[in-house]
């Protein structure tokens, strides 16, 4: 069972991309291409390569907090807040896979972390979509594995709203 795309966009990426002072279409899409690839809108979230539904790898996500968000506090807060109290202390990366606004969260950081200091451009096209996810969430993937995602769940809900 996954997530349908227009629902993640609206009671997840929106509203944590509002909360980060964050948004645009632009992020939007980009994570919900990200979604649709890593995890097919969450069909598998089980996966070798990371956890939930952007398939984040522990590394990824130790590395973001200890290198990008340590050095923002008042980020690290917000990002810190979307997670649960006790369950992040004793397993933090179990966070990725059962809070979606907190591995959005992270997800985005992410892209942040690695687009810094430069903006997300505000139009993306599908093919420099998939360029920036393979830098930052799959330096092993293809290009085509994005593109295919993002036609297979993400364009047919836009056909279908």
């Amino acid at each position: 069972m996954g997530v349908a795309a227009s629902e993640l966009i609206e009671h997840v990426i929106r509203p944590t991309l509002l909360g980060l002072n964050r948004h645009s279409s632009a992020a939007e899409n980009l994570l919900l291409g990200v979604a649709a690839c890593q995890s097919h809108l969450c069909l598998c979230l089980d996966n070798p390569n990371g956890h939930g539904i952007y398939c984040i790898s522990e590394a990824s996500h130790l590395t973001l907090w200890d290198h990008f968000l340590a050095l923002e506090p008042d980020l690290a807060s917000q990002v810190r807040g979307l997670a649960s109290q006790h369950a992040f202390l004793t397993a933090p990366h179990l966070e990725l896979t059962v809070n979606l606004r907190y591995a959005t969260a992270i997800a985005w950081m992410l892209i942040e972390a690695h687009l810094h200091p430069l903006p997300l451009p505000e139009q993306q096209s599908v093919q420099e979509m998939a360029q920036l996810w393979l830098k930052v969430f799959r330096p092993d993937g293809r290009i085509r594995d994005f593109v295919s995602a993002w036609h297979k769940h993400v364009e047919q809900a836009y056909k279908a709203a």
